[in-house]
């Protein structure tokens, strides 16, 4: 009677059609699952243990989202953008540029941001739409829209082409780790240093494309006039 290993399986649905509290359905969908598998409770509290710690930096990920909401609510945004409104001349392009260096920056020194929700989409995007309208005035939706995918795209620009510029990043030690298998000896500085030219080149042509966008904005809108 094998299949009545799967009942954790039924407890689940049960549970998520009762709508009842998710963390308690899949506790005890597991709980009795290692009762019927012949796994004591004592195994079974371990293993849970086990799973929360292996897992923890998912948990930690978790309790960002509430706090990130709260900053917004109690004036973060408004302060971001208080912030770039006083800069003359800055356009979003320049401002995305200028992230995306410091991105850079942090991720050859090891230095974690975070990343889109806890930092592009309460923070960077902001001040981004904030200095399009300081430059050219009020923008159509579309155009914010755009900002918006520039932001996010700069994070990604900055955070993939530019971790292995640490020489301790896990990507270089995956890297290295996978051609010392196959029979090559590379050292981790070796390419931490191949992938600073890439982070480089990312760097260049990310900036001449925010440029760029700037432009196409200036023609679309003009420059807002000084009061």
């Amino acid at each position: 009677m094998e299949w009545i290993k799967l009942i954790g399986i039924l407890v689940i649905l049960i549970g998520f059609l009762l709508k009842l509290d998710t963390i308690a359905v899949v506790i005890i969908a597991g709980f009795v699952t290692a009762l019927v598998s012949g796994i004591s409770v004592t195994d079974f509290l371990t293993m849970l243990g086990e799973a929360f710690i292996n897992n923890r930096l998912v948990t930690l990920f978790l309790l960002t989202l509430p706090m990130v909401g709260l900053s917004e609510r109690f004036g973060l945004k408004q302060q971001a953008v208080i912030l770039i409104e006083k800069i003359k001349g800055l356009t979003p392009g320049k401002f995305l540029s200028l992230y995306l260096f410091i991105r850079e920056v942090a991720g050859f020194f090891s230095i974690r941001i975070q990343g889109h929700t806890q930092f592009i989409r309460p923070i960077v995007n902001p001040m981004a739409q904030a200095a399009a309208e300081n430059k050219f005035g009020e923008i159509d939706e579309k155009d914010q829209e755009k900002i918006k995918a520039r932001a996010a795209a700069n994070e990604n620009f900055g955070n993939f082409f530019a971790q292995n510029t640490f020489v301790a990043a896990s990507g270089v030690l995956l890297i290295v780790g996978t051609l010392k298998s196959l029979g090559y000896d590379v050292a981790a500085s070796a390419v931490s240093q191949a992938s600073l030219p890439i982070a480089l080149i990312v760097l260049v042509i990310a900036t001449a494309s925010n440029l760029l966008f700037d432009r196409s904005l200036a023609k679309k809108y003009g420059k807002k006039e000084e009061e």
